[in-house]
């Protein structure tokens, strides 16, 4: 007489066998995430064919060249501006931002009250919903007058660093002064992201650490951080895209130009979507595509900066909190 093996079973059901609920998640998340493989695709493809339309009539070198006039004749236009200024800038903003982000996030979650924590928690989250043009406005009619006293002062202190020598005079719309509002934008999304990361910590661990005899400061430095190392990554590489991509607010902040400086305090330089939005209206079609080159090179940059973060978490497996 033929044996009869019953399947194993695992939480009340034979193993293997699907709802049909569970086959239907299935085929959306795939579906969804080949959707979104699609559009990326297609995005690029977009920018590239439309690039590599205007890079094959400029007269110049795309990539060294320092002016931007694709209607001349012979059209001359190039990104070398463009790449520094998005580069310094956004360098600038995360250097200011994470860690006072990290800082903030910290006081939010292990030291403030929890009657002062909630209010700060959702001032910050304000603060991340605020539209760009607002931050522009703000930047350039309260801060940009108000940096005119610390540009001076960087002047005449550290001027020695070539740097922060204002070489002219003018106005602090500059580079220092778009970093510093970079800064102030992408902070709140840096800090929400991390302090939700902080409030993830096993509080085992925590507990742990402090039955052991640590203080506070030796609690979140043995514990907090290194659980919420790879979110402190992920928040930043997130801010970073923002700063990287941000149009309105350095549009009416900047006083563009084409002239490569490493003095971060005369005004001048510029990013790829500020030119991008100054210049697209007044562009003809072989214009436009030259700000499609231009975007496209931004695209790659971004794509460069998030699997750069991708790797390291990747690579670095104690960066997980599974693992802390």
């Amino acid at each position: 007489m033929a044996s009869t093996t019953t399947p194993p079973i695992e939480n009340g059901r034979a193993k293997g066998a699907t709802r049909p609920g569970d086959r239907v998640f299935l085929g959306l998340s795939r579906g969804s995430g080949i959707t979104l493989l699609v559009i990326m695709a297609a995005i690029a493809g977009f920018l590239t064919y439309r690039a590599i339309l205007a890079i094959s009539q400029d007269s110049t070198n795309f990539f060294t060249t320092f002016e931007w006039n694709p209607a001349g004749n012979p059209p001359v236009f190039g990104i070398a501006v463009l790449a520094f200024g998005t580069v310094v800038s956004s360098i600038i903003a995360m250097v200011i931002a994470v860690p006072v982000a990290i800082g903030i996030a910290l006081f939010i979650s292990h030291y403030a009250p929890r009657k002062l924590a909630k209010p700060l928690a959702y001032v910050v989250d304000l603060l991340a919903a605020v539209p760009s043009i607002i931050y522009g406005l703000w930047g350039a009619i309260f801060l940009v007058p108000y940096l005119d006293g610390l540009n001076q002062w960087l002047d005449e202190y550290l001027g020695w660093t070539y740097i922060f020598d204002k070489a002219g005079d003018g106005v602090a719309r500059n580079m220092f002064t778009v970093g510093i509002l970079l800064a102030i934008m992408i902070l709140p999304i840096i800090t929400n992201v991390t302090r939700e990361v902080f409030l993830q910590v096993p509080k085992m661990h925590e507990e742990a650490a402090l039955a052991l005899g640590a203080t506070r400061w030796e609690v979140i430095r043995m514990s907090v951080l290194p659980f919420g190392r790879s979110g402190i990554i992920s928040a930043s590489m997130l801010g970073l895209g923002r700063a990287l991509g941000e149009t309105m607010a350095v549009a009416v902040v900047l006083s563009p130009s084409f002239i490569l400086s490493g003095h971060l305090l005369d005004p001048g330089g510029g990013t790829f979507a500020q030119n991008i939005a100054a210049k697209f209206n007044e562009a003809n079609e072989f214009g436009r595509d030259a700000l499609i080159a231009s975007g496209l090179v931004l695209f790659v940059i971004t794509l460069l900066v998030n699997g750069a973060a991708r790797w390291i978490i990747a690579r670095r497996k104690e960066y997980s909190g599974a693992n802390a």
